[in-house]
């Protein structure tokens, strides 16, 4: 592992990008770095025994900053709108709880979830399948927002600026990600300052995030004071550079957007402390889980207690709390004595299905092949 001290350094002092090491792929027997346990131990996923609830409470959602959780005062706390637009606005927080108010549950998916799953392992924050959320966001809706400033007929991109500051492979930066100007028009995108019926944490984008229903975690810009239109494509670090599938370090690769479809088992039984496999003991179980996509609703999802080898239909919950919220999913297993190895795949009404087995590139992103869960039921 390179550090700064391992360095040459400049006849003319250090620099920014001193600080901040190139994207990497893992060795073949390379181990996690301590650099990656510092990010995986500010930045946690949800318990998968909190997939039982419909709406993850806010402790227990997954989280990523980052760069550092940003100080910022609720009461002169301001949004400016302005770029491309006929009418520039400044909001206060007041403000925007004076605009309609409108309650959404939304599913959050970090793009990298599943990164450390994949080989060779990319060198980033290391995770598992944890990284998702389902919780109710309270706010206002940006549509008629920008409709009110006017947006100019040659607008293509709107970008969102965090108040998160930070270097990120040798460039220093405010958090930006742009959305087309037809995705930010969208009625279901909120200005949100409300989760799960209370205001925002600071880990969670206190006092004023943007929530894109269908997308991954990086288009949910926390901490947002800026909006900007522009009549350019937005070439900022994090839309340009950072989430991009691609298939190596020359390849320009494709944008990362909307959530491919996943659904997670709940371990059943109790677990082992270290290798968190699961002890069941025999007789009826009833596994379920939580399913979700971000393209199209999720109207199947099958399970397997053989690593893939065959297949069973699980039943679905009624939908109810919306399009872009997970949905409940169980199955009735009769367990007897033996090592299993339990997942679940969904299928969304456009026809996508997870793969069994996962979808390399470099960056790690929306790798949504099957979870694997090992059980282990003794004899009586």
């Amino acid at each position: 592992m390179t550090t700064l001290d391992d360095r040459t350094p400049s006849t003319a002092g250090p620099t920014v990008a001193d600080v901040s090491a190139p994207s990497r792929l893992a060795e073949p027997d390379e181990t996690i770095s301590a650099e990656e346990l510092q990010l995986a131990a500010r930045n946690h996923g949800i318990p998968l025994e909190a997939l039982r609830y419909d709406v993850t409470p806010a402790g227990l959602h997954y989280l990523l900053i980052h760069y550092d959780i940003p100080a910022l005062d609720p009461a002169t706390h301001t949004l400016t709108i302005g770029g491309a637009v006929d009418r520039p606005l400044t909001v206060t927080l007041a403000d925007l709880r004076e605009r309609p108010r409108v309650t959404r549950q939304v599913t959050l998916e970090c793009a990298g979830n599943g990164r450390a799953l994949l080989h060779p392992r990319p060198v980033s924050q290391p995770w598992l399948v944890e990284a998702v959320g389902n919780a109710e966001w309270t706010g206002t809706p940006l549509a008629p927002l920008l409709r009110e400033a006017g947006v100019d007929p040659d607008a293509v991109d709107v970008v969102f600026t965090g108040a998160d500051h930070g270097v990120e492979r040798g460039i220093e930066q405010d958090y930006q990600r742009a959305l087309p100007v037809a995705d930010a028009l969208r009625e279901e995108v909120l200005l949100a300052y409300e989760m799960n019926g209370a205001p925002l944490l600071p880990q969670h984008g206190a006092p004023l995030r943007l929530i894109v229903p269908g997308w991954y975690g990086m288009a949910h810009v926390k901490w947002v004071h800026s909006i900007e239109l522009r009549t350019e494509p937005f070439e900022g670090y994090q839309n340009a550079v950072a989430y991009r599938v691609r298939r190596d370090a020359d390849d320009p690769g494709v944008p990362v957007t909307r959530i491919e479809p996943r659904a997670l088992v709940r371990p059943p039984g109790f677990p082992d402390f270290m290798s968190r496999r699961r002890v069941l003991r025999p007789g009826p179980c009833t596994l379920d889980g939580r399913a979700w996509s971000g393209h199209a609703p999720v109207v199947a999802v099958e399970v397997t207690t053989d690593g893939g080898e065959s297949w069973a239909a699980a039943e679905l919950d009624p939908t109810g709390a919306g399009d872009f919220a997970w949905r409940r999913w169980r199955h009735e297993w009769v367990v007897t004595p033996g090592r299993y190895v339990l997942g679940a795949r969904a299928t969304d009404a456009s026809g996508r299905t997870q793969p069994v087995e996962p979808q390399w590139n470099r960056g790690g992103f929306a790798n949504n092949m099957v979870q694997r869960v090992e059980v282990v039921v003794p004899a009586e």
